[in-house]
C-alpha cells in the first residue's frame, strides 16, 4: 500500500454509539504549497485498489501531495460495513478533507466516490467556505450520483425491495466477488444526500471519465450529470469500449492526463 504505515483519525468520542477510527495516508509533496490530490474510493473498496496505488505512484513522481483514506467498515479503517450510510461516508471525508489535506486539491472520486465528491463540495460551499475555496477541480470516474435512489432502489426487482423491506438488507449478486449487503439504513439514509437533478453550480472545472461499456454506472447515468451541472464548468470524456473500473493501462494515462491538466490550468 506504502512504504508508511497508516494513520488513524477518530470521528467522535471512542467507545460511543457513531465513533469510528478512519485509516488514511497523507503523502506530502515535495513542493510546499503545491496542488494535492485527494482520493474518494468507490463502493466497497479501499485505498489499497489498483487505482489508489496507481494514483500514489503518478502523485510521488510528479510532486504532487496525496491523501486517501478508507471510509468506516472499508479497509483499515473500523466499523462494520453493513452499518454504513452514505451520511456518515460523507462525513470522514469531510473530516479527512479539512483536518489532514493541506492547500489546493484536485478531488478524484471513483463511482460512489464520485457521489461523495459532488456532495462533499456541496456541503463545503454552504458551510465552510474557506475549505471549498481549496477545491482546485473535481475528476469523477464512473460518477454514481445519487446511487442509492438511481441506482440501487429504483433498478431493483420487487424482490430485493421485499428482502429490504421485510429483512433490511438485500445481498445483490457482484461481478466483482462476494454479493454485496445493500441494508435498508443505506437505501432510507441516502434520500438525506440526494441531488435529484437540480441545478448544482460546482464553481470550478468537473470532468467526467466514463466509460461505454459501464453496467454498474450506464453512460446515460453520467450524461445526466452535464445536465444538472451548471455554469458550463462540467465536461465528460467518455471511452467506448471503456468498463466500470477504468483502471487499464490506457485508462489510467488518461486520468493522469486529466490530473495534469487541471493542475496547470486551475494553478495558472
Amino acid at each position: 500500500m506504502s512504504d508508511r504505515e497508516p494513520q488513524f483519525l477518530d470521528i467522535g468520542e471512542p467507545g460511543t454509539p457513531g465513533s469510528r477510527r478512519i485509516a488514511y495516508l497523507n503523502d506530502p509533496s515535495p513542493s510546499p504549497g503545491g496542488t494535492g490530490l485527494f482520493w474518494l474510493a468507490g463502493y466497497k473498496s479501499d485505498m489499497a485498489s489498483t487505482k489508489a496505488t496507481e494514483l500514489a505512484a503518478f502523485a510521488r513522481e510528479r510532486g504532487y501531495a496525496y491523501t486517501r483514506f478508507d471510509y468506516s467498515g472499508h479497509g483499515l479503517s473500523s466499523g462494520r460495513f453493513e452499518d454504513g450510510t452514505i451520511g456518515a461516508w460523507l462525513e470522514e471525508a469531510e473530516t479527512v478533507f479539512r483536518h489532514v489535506s493541506k492547500g489546493p486539491q484536485i478531488i478524484i472520486g471513483s463511482s460512489m466516490g464520485g457521489h461523495i465528491a459532488l456532495l462533499l463540495l456541496r456541503r463545503l460551499m454552504r458551510e465552510a467556505p474557506d475549505d471549498a475555496k481549496r477545491i482546485a477541480a473535481v475528476v469523477l470516474i464512473a460518477p454514481a450520483w445519487d446511487m442509492t435512489e438511481e441506482l440501487m432502489w429504483k433498478q431493483f426487482p420487487p424482490q430485493a425491495r421485499r428482502d429490504l423491506i421485510e429483512n433490511g438488507v438485500y445481498l445483490e449478486p457482484s461481478e466483482y466477488g462476494e454479493p454485496y449487503a445493500i441494508t435498508k439504513l443505506l437505501i432510507e439514509e441516502g434520500r438525506q444526500h440526494l441531488f435529484a437533478a437540480k441545478p448544482f453550480d460546482p464553481g470550478r472545472p468537473v470532468v467526467i471519465l466514463q466509460g461505454g461499456e459501464d453496467k454498474a454506472v450506464p453512460i446515460a447515468h453520467a450524461r445526466k450529470l452535464l445536465e444538472f451541472l451548471t455554469g458550463d464548468w462540467a465536461k465528460m470524456i467518455e471511452i467506448p469500449d471503456g468498463e466500470h473500473r477504468l483502471s487499464r493501462p490506457e485508462d489510467l494515462a488518461l486520468l493522469f492526463a486529466t490530473i495534469d491538466e487541471l493542475a496547470e490550468s486551475t494553478s495558472a
